[in-house]
Order: structure tokens, then C-alpha cells, then sequence
């Protein structure tokens, strides 16, 4: 399993958006206090994640999220993804 994930960061404001084939694993390295965007911080959390078969499908919803180049339009997502009720 793969998956496209969404991480918000309190401190920073900001939302990033990644791939991965271990979720976990990836928050853990995410929070770590390494150089890059999401280093230093330490508060990244999941605020969105779908699962897909391959690694290639994963990547390519990344990219068409990145695409969207919008706040409004990642909000929109994580929101209507809480709006699903599970049965």
C-alpha cells in the first residue's frame, strides 16, 4: 500500500503534502529536527491521507494536489474527507 498524505504544522501555518509507502514512519522522520521544510518544527500532524495500490498512483494524486497551488482547495479536501460518515 502507498499513500498521499496532507500534514498541517500549527507553528508554521502551513500544510504540506507528501507520498509514502509507511505513513508512520514518514510523520516520524517529518517531526524530526533535520534541514528542510518540515524540519525544526516538530508538530507536524495527518490531516489527510487516501491509500492507493501502487506507488505511481500515490505520486500522481501528490502532484495533482501540488498543482492546485490553493489553501482553499486543500481545506476543501481535508474537510470533505471528515464530512464522510463511517457506518
Amino acid at each position: 500500500m502507498f499513500y498521499a498524505y496532507i500534514l498541517y504544522s500549527d507553528t508554521r501555518n502551513k500544510y504540506y503534502v507528501g507520498s509514502t509507502s509507511s505513513l508512520q514512519d514518514r510523520l516520524k522522520k517529518h517531526n524530526t529536527n533535520h534541514s528542510g521544510f518540515t524540519g525544526h518544527t516538530g508538530d507536524w500532524r495527518i490531516v489527510w491521507s487516501e491509500i492507493f495500490e501502487t506507488r505511481t498512483l500515490a505520486i500522481l494524486k501528490e502532484k495533482e494536489i501540488k498543482r492546485w497551488k490553493s489553501r482553499l482547495m486543500i481545506e476543501k479536501l481535508i474537510a470533505s474527507a471528515k464530512d464522510i460518515k463511517i457506518t
